[in-house]
């Protein structure tokens, strides 16, 4: 059997994979079985965000030298290194992280803290929203899931877009009761085809999160590590959350990791026996991998920042006049960047056409197209992407 017939045999899926065997990914680019190259626009949903395979971080991680596992229970250096880091890193007063392997975890022990630390249990949240696959982070995502999933946590309110001072009322309105426990959110919303709410709408939402005793969560799983032109998408809006949840380019792909990181006076309401635990959060040789990324990542900060915002513009300048057969409306928030069509099956065209000419974008929702290149990219490279776009419309 070859691999695609031994995939379909003993690998679960949905259903929507594309038909591309990965074998090598460099930079920018990613190699298929046949030697195909192909431009990528997607790097794993916002995890490659300074490009798959750079020499640096590969030759530290070529260097590592530490255990093969250690326990939850003991003490292990580079965790402390690690967390330390980001603790200078994020926004506000964020200082201790709890250790995910990736972001549905991460996310899960968010709603946990929140939980332990409010003595609540309802949550806000955006419709049609993504937060990860378990039962916590599914609660609190799209709707559509509690029609597979009829168990789902009960008393999740859903905020729909647009997200402006009309939704921030109603939100207000639900907090005043002073039974949520938290409010989620992507800063910007990534999984819905990057929209971007005012910031009016987080103003007042954060106010009313202190105002009524409930936690702010900043799910920055997918615009963190300079996604957005900003280290993360909370610096757009002035947003200080209580916890902030932390996955895909906190290691760049040069990992599984996923991390917590909340204040300390949240943190403490997590001190109690058996609060949290994960057997292979934090895996030495996956911390190993995401300091030498974030290192690398803050040496070249002003650059790759810079380069985001600069290429953010030329993106949709250039998506904005392309010959597209049906009205489009694009957004942009760094190099995050969203396109989403009135026609039905319009944007699935255009992204398997794509792929088939050497471009790999995808789809957030329905009717959408999204484009989330390394933040690195250079200009000529995302050049030639669009070009491959605009020569299949």
């Amino acid at each position: 059997m070859d691999t695609r017939q031994k995939d379909k045999k003993y690998l679960g899926r949905d259903g929507s994979f594309r038909d591309v065997e990965v074998t090598k990914a460099k930079g920018s680019y990613v190699y298929d079985a046949h030697g195909k190259k192909y431009i990528d626009f997607y790097m794993g949903w916002c995890v490659g965000n300074v490009g798959w395979g750079v020499d640096e971080i590969v030759r530290q991680i070529k260097n590592f030298n530490g255990p093969d596992y250690v326990s939850p229970m003991y003490f292990y250096k580079p965790w402390a290194e690690l967390a330390e880091l980001l603790a200078k890193i994020t926004p506000g007063k964020l200082v201790k992280s709890f250790r995910a392997t990736g972001g549905t975890e991460a996310v899960e022990i968010a709603l946990q803290a929140a939980m332990a630390y409010t003595k609540r249990s309802k949550f806000i949240s955006i419709e049609g929203s993504y937060h990860g696959h378990s039962i916590g982070a599914m609660s609190i995502g799209a709707s559509d899931f509690r029609g597979w999933y009829k168990n789902l946590l009960p008393d999740c309110h859903k905020i729909k877009p647009p997200l402006d001072r009309v939704a921030a009322r109603e939100v207000e309105k639900i907090l005043s009761k002073r039974d949520v426990a938290a409010f989620i959110a992507e800063p910007t919303i990534c999984n819905l085809a990057v929209v971007i709410p005012t910031k009016e709408f987080f103003n007042i939402v954060q106010k009313a999160c202190k105002k009524y005793g409930t936690l702010f969560i900043a799910d920055e799983v997918a615009t963190g590590f300079g996604r957005t032109g900003k280290m993360f998408a909370c610096e757009h809006y002035g947003i200080e959350p209580d916890i902030m949840c932390l996955a895909k380019g906190l290691t760049g792909g040069f990992g599984a990791l996923g991390a917590t990181i909340m204040t300390n006076e949240v943190a403490k309401s997590m001190e109690f026996g058996f609060s949290f635990y994960s057997t292979f959060g934090w895996h030495p040789l996956n911390v190993h991998g995401a300091i030498a990324n974030i290192k690398y990542l803050l040496k070249n900060k002003k650059e790759f920042l810079k380069n985001a915002n600069d290429l953010s513009f030329y993106f949709k300048e250039r998506l904005e006049k392309m010959p597209f057969r049906y009205p489009a409306e694009i957004r942009a928030q760094g190099l995050a960047i969203g396109v989403e069509f009135t026609k039905n099956g319009y944007s699935d065209a255009i992204i398997k056409k794509a792929m088939g000419k050497g471009l790999l974008i995808a789809d957030a929702k329905p009717n959408t197209f999204i484009i989330y290149p390394a933040i690195n990219i250079s200009r000529s490279v995302a050049k030639q992407g669009l070009d491959i776009l605009e020569g299949c419309l």
